[in-house]
């Protein structure tokens, strides 16, 4: 989608708003005993709240209003029985709709105290987003930005996952682009445009470069015990850089 009215942005800055404060609110609900099933309930209480409807189950039919992913689950989780315990790296990826508006947003943390391991992964992981959020100008070409998260990762002595990317969205949760790589892809010679909305989420493993889909069809995990860890928020580009509309 491009943005090019004032209804438009204040269509997207709405969206946004709400299901940040969704993900914020299941981030801080998150605590060990709980179910993965209780913590998406809390997530179709306020979807509800505020007039708002889950995307994966609008589009997709998915099992859930939010997609959990716990350990070795790197995407697209389905809430369930699965308790989360001390130390887990927990995921939580949601993203919805109102008035035709699309956002997306996602996040990794570990819960309570854990291995320090994962918390510097999770800090890598917000300073990767960084640089390559950076990159977000319109005018310049989007695969910059896969390169900057891609030299960002190696830095830190981390890999990119990539068969996971980004995406374009606004008017439906999968819009033109079809990807934005979280690596340098020197044949995408997509340009940004100002007001072209899109969802940014790289994924950060500690060794692995690729995600597997798991029996249940929709679950994507790790399967050499690699840990990933990913930040997601959707943005608009600008000639100023980009705007996000979940923080």
């Amino acid at each position: 989608m491009i943005a090019r009215t004032e209804a438009d942005y204040k269509g997207l800055m709405e969206i946004g708003k709400i299901i940040a404060g969704i993900r914020d609110a299941m981030v801080q609900a998150t605590t060990p005993g709980m179910t993965t099933k209780q913590l998406d309930e809390l997530a179709g209480k306020l979807f509800a709240q505020h007039g708002a409807v889950s995307a994966p189950i609008e589009m997709y039919g998915f099992p859930g209003y939010t997609c959990i992913s716990v350990n070795e689950e790197v995407a697209h989780g389905i809430p369930g029985k699965r308790v989360i315990a001390e130390g887990d790296l927990v995921n939580i990826d949601v993203s919805g709709s109102k008035n035709r508006y699309y956002a997306d947003t996602g996040i990794s943390f570990v819960v309570g105290k854990g291995d320090q391991r994962l918390f510097d992964l999770c800090t890598a992981t917000q300073e990767i987003f960084n640089e390559g959020l950076s990159k977000f100008v319109a005018g310049t070409k989007l695969n910059n930005v896969g390169r900057a998260v891609e030299n960002a990762a190696k830095k830190r002595g981390y890999k990119i996952l990539r068969n996971l990317t980004g995406h374009g969205i606004g008017r439906s949760l999968r819009d033109a682009p079809d990807f934005v790589h979280n690596h340098y892809e020197p044949f995408d010679n997509t340009l940004l445009e100002e007001g072209l909305v899109l969802a940014y989420e790289p994924f950060v493993s500690t060794r692995t470069e690729m995600a597997y889909e798991m029996e249940d069809g929709w679950t994507l995990a790790t399967t050499d015990g690699s840990w990933v860890a990913q930040i997601e928020h959707t943005i608009i580009v600008t000639k100023n850089g980009p705007v996000i509309t979940t923080e």
